[in-house]
């Protein structure tokens, strides 16, 4: 173990600096790169500093990459604060996961952006905070913080752990390297049986693997409440009418986009209480949109732009608020499915009975979409002509859209219970009870 920390100790340096330029570049075009900066570093104010002394010995430390990670990372935080009171530090990586966990932030839960693991800086974090538990949300393992994590007596869980077949690929190529990784978490609480496999093969051990389903997934236990207030507000500025019937394309990547726009203006002619909300995975690419839709001869606004009336296309040039938009919307597409590979994540929608469509292109949530198609749940298109069919079907016949969608809720079932079952892992594993 010390050699290996040792070579990465030593690699991680140069690796740091080959990546550097590219990381700096997406902070700086996704906005608020200098935001609490030096937290990256374990450099607090002293006002942090404070409050990290005032709770060290008695933080559960959980770490979320970015939004979707936090938003599972939440739900999880929420029940725990709600069972137990045991108090929160939640870090995430990026500007956009920083602001969704900040505004979700209750009582009890303190939020920084995860340190850098490098040798001295994650040792100086867990000094500071001295955790009982760190939780890693999905597939975040670092291994000095983790390593520092257990020299002060903190316990390790992977929480709501997901490995698909690419990343499988990919850490075979480094398998040494992937089992030192996955022996490092006392406890592995997996999405899916069909993950375990794949976890056993990089060596993680079957002892320590639990299978409590996805808290992503979990209807039973939804404490993330949805005040859409803002968004309603905006649709009565846009002029919008109460029964427009509206197409939600959901994280959208390069070329959906312009898919959907196309599509609308066809089904406007049929349809003409239709409008489009555009919600882009990485919100840098608004001003690329707005050009591609502009082509096509349709006006179309941003979310917050000086003028919203007169426009049926709306481009959503905020982050976190996906979830406000899918409660209002009549149907979703998920993005990343057609014009690029790995899909996003469809759970949300159907949790809020939601019809969706999505591409071939899944991968990256293989066993729910396997669920959702073995139920009838869902359409499956791979063209703009069949997009544009299904669309078009599922306007036609609200009660095929209502049927599909409780299809779809259906295939969820398994999942319910999973935030509490992860939580009960976690309470076990730090030998604390609750109520």
């Amino acid at each position: 173990m010390k050699l290996f920390l040792l070579l990465y100790n030593l690699v991680f340096p140069f690796v740091l600096l080959f990546l550097l330029p590219g990381a700096v570049w997406r902070m700086i075009r996704r906005g608020n790169y200098s935001h609490k900066f030096g937290q990256r570093f374990a450099i607090y104010s002293r006002r942090t500093r404070a409050i990290l002394r005032q709770n060290g010995g008695k933080w559960i430390w959980v770490h979320a990459v970015s939004v979707g990670e936090v938003l599972v990372a939440l739900k999880f935080i929420h029940l725990l604060r709600r069972k137990c009171g045991l108090p929160v530090l939640l870090s995430t990586t990026t500007s956009t996961g920083f602001a969704v966990a900040n505004s979700h932030r209750s009582s009890g839960v303190e939020v920084i952006y995860h340190p850098v693991d490098f040798f001295p800086i994650a040792k100086r974090a867990i000094e500071l905070t001295r955790p009982v538990a760190l939780v890693l949300v999905e597939a975040e393992i670092w291994p000095n913080l983790v390593w520092h994590a257990r020299r002060f007596g903190a316990r390790i869980m992977l929480l709501n752990a997901r490995l698909s077949d690419r990343s499988l690929r990919r850490f075979r190529m480094v398998k040494p390297l992937a089992s030192y990784l996955y022996r490092m978490p006392e406890v592995l609480c997996l999405q899916n049986k069909e993950d375990m496999g794949r976890y056993l093969e990089l060596g993680a051990e079957e002892r320590r693997i639990r299978v409590t389903g996805s808290v992503k997934f979990d209807l039973e236990t939804d404490f993330t409440t949805i005040d859409n207030s803002k968004q309603k507000g905006l649709l009565v500025q846009l002029g919008w009418p109460q029964e427009a019937k509206i197409l939600l394309g959901a994280s959208t990547h390069a070329g959906e986009e312009f898919l959907l726009a196309k599509i609308f203006v066809k089904l406007k002619k049929d349809f003409p209480e239709l409008r489009l909300i555009l919600v882009p995975r990485h919100v840098e690419r608004v001003g690329e949109i707005l050009r591609e839709i502009k082509e096509i001869g349709i006006r179309a606004v941003v979310s917050h732009g000086a003028q919203l009336q007169g426009a049926e296309v709306m481009i959503i040039n905020t982050t976190g608020e996906l979830r406000n938009w899918i409660s209002l919307s009549s149907i979703v597409f998920i993005g990343k499915s057609l014009t690029a590979n790995g899909g996003q994540n469809p759970a949300e929608a159907i949790a809020l009975g939601k019809p969706v469509i999505f591409g071939p292109n899944m991968q990256n949530f293989a066993a729910l979409t396997r669920m959702i198609l073995e139920n009838n749940g869902a359409k499956v298109i791979r063209d703009e002509n069949e997009l544009e069919t299904s669309l078009r079907q599922l306007l036609k016949d609200p009660t095929v859209a209502e049927d599909m969608a409780e299809r779809a809720r259906l295939a969820l079932e398994p999942h319910r219970g999973a935030t509490e079952r992860s939580l009960k892992e976690l309470l076990a594993l730090i030998g604390e009870k609750c109520p």
